[in-house]
């Protein structure tokens, strides 16, 4: 493989063996190690509070390392002692290895300064101080507190999905690292000081200066990658533009970048210098709508020629796949899109929606989806898995179901 160019199905293995699909192990029950391991290739997993199926978060560690506990990685994500991650705005709200808090503190910190990325949150932190100032008192008298557990959370707003006061001050200090997420409630944040619930060591550790951090976030973005464009770096921790611009150019000129041309793509692109080039990636696995492999849905169309789009704020009379769709990876491509609930009352995997990709062979598609969905069934404690006769692949399912 030429350093500067790429053939489309080259550029797409390198992201499916950054993403951890290079041989993933899912036979049996997943332990902490390969958890772990899955994660730290995506380093982040994005929070999303839609429970049509699974909490998003866990949807891409099962992509991943199989069948595996929720509570080993809820240990990991909120206990005491086990703790491994902490929350933040990474891409969107994400739970990241702690390892990571000393890169992130420079956003704390222009947040602090009133120039994060979250600009309607500082303007309240100015204008509501004397309120803050009493969210915080509390917060540190009271332990892990919710939006209801304040005396004076106010009425909704017309702001930021309808937050009262309460929710603003306490998403402030949570955007200026002041409060961190101390667990979850349901969904619910509770929020709490620092080093009630951070290790010390990880609070011990010097922050990192913000051109450094930077540098180092987009060495990990493209790590995370294998092959990307500038938009894909920027995006993957949300970094601000202005940040991003003047850290780029030193990778490249270290080497750290390497300028790449892809087939297909009209945009520059970039690998990572430690990308090989395998001869074989991919994997028959569900995808969360949130997975870092299909989350930039531009990136998604570059790579599979995949047009992905979310409909769950869409009217359902113009909905085209469903609600919760999740993409299915066939190998090195994408097939097919799920439209999946989890009936938990009935004990039943329920596929509202089977569309398959236009140019592949549905039969053979179902039945390598077929195994993957029963096997998320199992993952979920549901019994069966039952298709509706909807979609252009439900016939094929259907079929498969029968003979899995």
């Amino acid at each position: 493989m030429k350093n500067d160019t790429l053939s489309n199905l080259q550029a797409r293995r390198l992201a499916l063996v950054a993403q951890g699909f290079g041989n993933p192990k899912r036979e049996g029950i997943a332990n902490w190690t390969r958890i772990d391991q899955a994660v730290r290739r995506m380093n982040l997993l994005q929070i999303d509070s839609v429970n049509v199926l699974v909490r998003s978060h866990y949807l891409p560690v099962f992509a991943r390392a199989g069948h595996y506990s929720h509570d080993t990685l809820d240990q990991r994500t909120f206990g005491r002692r086990k703790r491994r991650f902490f929350e933040y705005w990474a891409h969107e709200a994400s739970f990241l290895p702690l390892e990571l808090y000393p890169l992130l503190r420079w956003k704390m910190e222009r947040a602090l300064d009133n120039k994060g990325e979250h600009r309607f949150l500082e303007k309240f932190g100015r204008e509501q101080k004397a309120y803050v100032d009493e969210v915080r008192d509390f917060v540190k008298a009271n332990g892990p507190t919710a939006v209801s557990d304040l005396p004076d959370p106010g009425g909704r707003t017309g702001n930021w999905w309808g937050w009262n006061k309460g929710k603003i001050a306490l998403e402030y200090l949570f955007h200026t690292g002041e409060v961190t997420a101390a667990t979850r409630r349901v969904f619910e944040r509770l929020y709490d000081l620092p080093e009630r619930v951070l290790p010390p060591e990880t609070l011990n550790t010097p922050s990192v200066p913000e051109a450094d951090a930077v540098r180092r976030l987009i060495d990990l973005s493209a790590q995370s990658l294998g092959v990307a464009s500038e938009a894909d770096l920027r995006d993957y921790f949300r970094l601000p533009v202005d940040a991003f611009k003047q850290a780029l150019p030193s990778l490249v000129e270290d080497g750290t970048l390497l300028p790449v041309k892809v087939e297909g793509w009209t945009i520059k692109a970039f690998r990572h210098r430690d990308t090989g080039a395998p001869r074989k990636a991919g994997a028959n696995t569900l995808l969360s709508p949130f997975d870092p492999l299909v989350w930039e849905r531009s990136r998604a169309e570059r790579l599979f020629g995949f047009r992905y789009r979310i409909e769950i704020y869409t009217p359902g009379p113009k909905r085209v796949y469903g609600y919760y769709v999740l993409p299915f990876l066939e190998g090195d491509q994408l097939t097919a899109r799920f439209c999946l609930k989890a009936d938990r009352q009935a004990g039943i995997l329920r596929v509202n929606a089977a569309h398959g990709e236009d140019g592949f062979d549905a039969v053979r598609t179902a039945a390598a989806a077929a195994p993957e969905l029963r096997r998320m069934a199992g993952w979920l404690g549901l019994a069966d898995v039952e298709a509706a006769p909807h979609g252009s692949l439900a016939k094929a399912l259907r079929q498969a179901l029968k003979r899995s």
